[in-house]
Order: structure tokens, then sequence, then C-alpha cells
């Protein structure tokens, strides 16, 4: 398993709750927005939960796109040992920018999810139940109760979006009143 090492935890929640997914299925592309119910996508492809996952760039930090496609190819072997569905996925950052494939995965709990985006070194997954909005599972530790605090009050992150991050080690599942 690697070991993530985060330099500031809110500036890289704040960056993938900002980020835009999406996922295809059967031809039809849906958004997926961090904070937003995903109805379009759950009619179209009905599961009781979601995650988002890819193996591309762990700890947010760039690779080579063989070294990336080498790492997609082995969590796809891993997803059909599992015999988990998928549907190809991607996130990307809201200036288009930056992008990377993924997987949309359905009926994975979130505890599996987890430890299978820890595994390949992911700093967050999205995961949520079917039915309720877009979660951001962040992998690392959370900041501070006052520096989530502060992040919250001073419009860091949307609060709507800021309500749908989750800590690992800390169940922060509502931002705090500011």
């Amino acid at each position: 398993m690697r070991t993530l090492k985060v330099v500031n935890a809110i500036e890289l929640a704040t960056a993938y709750a900002a980020a835009r997914y999406g996922v295809r299925v059967d031809g039809e592309e849906f958004p997926l927005l961090v904070g937003e119910r995903a109805a379009g996508l759950e009619s179209r492809w009905p599961a009781r939960s979601y995650a988002f996952i890819t193996a591309w760039n762990p700890a947010s930090e760039p690779r080579p796109d063989d070294a990336n496609q080498q790492a997609d190819a082995q969590l796809v072997a891993r997803l059909e040992a599992l015999g988990i569905q998928r549907e190809p996925a991607w996130a990307e950052g809201p200036d288009g920018k930056w992008h990377e494939p993924g997987w949309l995965l359905a009926d994975i709990d979130v505890p599996t999810a987890a430890a299978l985006g820890e595994s390949l070194g992911q700093a967050a997954i999205l995961a949520w139940d079917s039915a309720q909005p877009v979660t951001l599972r962040m992998l690392a530790p959370g900041p501070s109760m006052d520096a989530w605090k502060e992040a919250v009050s001073n419009r860091e992150l949307p609060y709507d979006a800021a309500a749908c991050v989750h800590w690992k080690e800390q169940q922060r599942d509502a931002p705090p009143n500011g």
C-alpha cells in the first residue's frame, strides 16, 4: 500500500469537490457533481450504491501515461476478480486542463471502495447511496475542526459540496455551522 502525504487537506478537498466527474452508460454521458444527486444516471443504471475510482496519478502526483494505463489495467483485473460492475468514467478540472479516466462502480459498499482507493494510493474517491447526493470520501486524515470550520465559513468549499465531504478517521458528515 502506498503512503499518502497531504500538504493541505483543505486545498486538496476543495480541488476535488470542484472537479467535474462524469460517466458514460450505453453511450450517454451523465455528470457527477459533489453535493448533487445523480438522478439521471441512477434511473439509467440502477444500483444500491455507487463509487468513482481511478488508478491514475496516485497521491495526486502526475505519472507518465504508460504507468497510469498499467495501473488502470491492474485495477480492471481486480474489479473483474471481485465481480464488480463498472462503466467508464472520468474526472477533470473545472478548466478542463486536467483529465484522468476512471471507473464508476455499482453496488459496492463504502469500506470496500475506500480500501480499494487506499490500496491504489488515491487521495479520495466518490461514493454514495442511490437517491443521495454524490459524496467525496477523502482517504487522508482531515484538517483540524477549527481549520475545517474556517474553510467552510470562508466559503473555500461551497456549502452543498462541503456537506458532502467525508474525511478518513473523522465522522464529519456535514460541515460545522460557521
